[in-house]
């Protein structure tokens, strides 16, 4: 099988202030183990420039924004491009997060162009997706979530299908303190893996990153990661204590 790359992404959501912000990403450093996992520290925009002149000689430590518009310029007031946060130093954006879809309306055609915009700059989306609470006890959520990947993702060739990470977020984990089970989050991410296979053929399917987020912590991420089919996980709350989000990157 491909080796896949293991990846631990914090996003800190609209949390940290400047100097905040500063402090936050010197303790992560200082407290980084050497490891084979990628870390990511998805930030809010003030911050971007910053870290990345800190954290600019460690290789494996990596900027992420947390959105982008779909567009390369123009009227649109209060908006980031693509390009912009390429000048900052960034690698990876964030895109599809449920709360961009709950709160700002975003469905997977419009995050489609932003997943393409990303990809024009050279840098990697992390492309989230995941059913709510009332999906899941219906039980229709293979089918939504087959819904979203297809919808957002399967316009692009191999190549850049390649150049994305998938993180499956089951909407009712995230920031309820409830975690999908490691059982749970091994079917989903198998059946993602699955759909890519059915498209696009067993070796890429096998070289796609897949990530579970909601609710990880330090005492449940060895067991979710140990899974198969999991290979890291996107970090909400916990990525906002160095300590808790260096224990989630030791725990592989």
């Amino acid at each position: 099988m491909t080796k896949r790359k293991q990846i631990v992404a914090g996003n800190w959501k609209m949390n940290m202030d400047y100097e905040q912000g500063r402090d936050l990403t010197k303790a992560v450093i200082d407290g980084l183990q050497p490891s084979d996992a990628l870390v990511i520290l998805g930030t809010p925009f003030i911050h971007l420039r910053n870290v990345a002149s800190i954290i600019k000689d460690i290789s494996n430590l990596k900027l992420a924004a947390q959105n982008c518009h779909q567009e390369e310029s123009g009227a649109y007031t209060g908006e980031v491009s693509a390009s912009m946060l390429k000048s900052c130093g960034v690698e990876y954006v964030i895109l599809g997060h449920s709360e961009r879809r709950e709160y700002f309306g975003e469905k997977d055609e419009l995050i489609a162009k932003k997943i393409d915009a990303v990809l024009g700059q050279g840098m990697e989306p992390i492309y989230c997706c995941g059913e709510k609470l009332d999906v899941r006890e219906s039980g229709k959520q293979n089918e939504l979530v087959a819904e979203q990947v297809k919808t957002a993702l399967f316009h692009l060739s191999a190549e850049d299908l390649q150049k994305v990470v998938i993180a499956y977020e089951p909407v009712w984990a995230i920031g309820t303190g409830k975690t999908a089970s490691p059982a749970q989050a091994q079917e989903m991410h198998a059946h993602i893996r699955s759909l890519i296979r059915d498209q696009y053929g067993a070796e890429i399917a096998d070289s796609i990153t897949i990530l579970y987020g909601g609710s990880v912590k330090p005492g449940n991420a060895k067991e979710l990661f140990a899974n198969p089919d999991v290979d890291g996980g996107l970090i909400g709350g916990a990525s906002l204590k160095a300590a808790d989000f260096n224990a989630i990157v030791d725990s592989f």
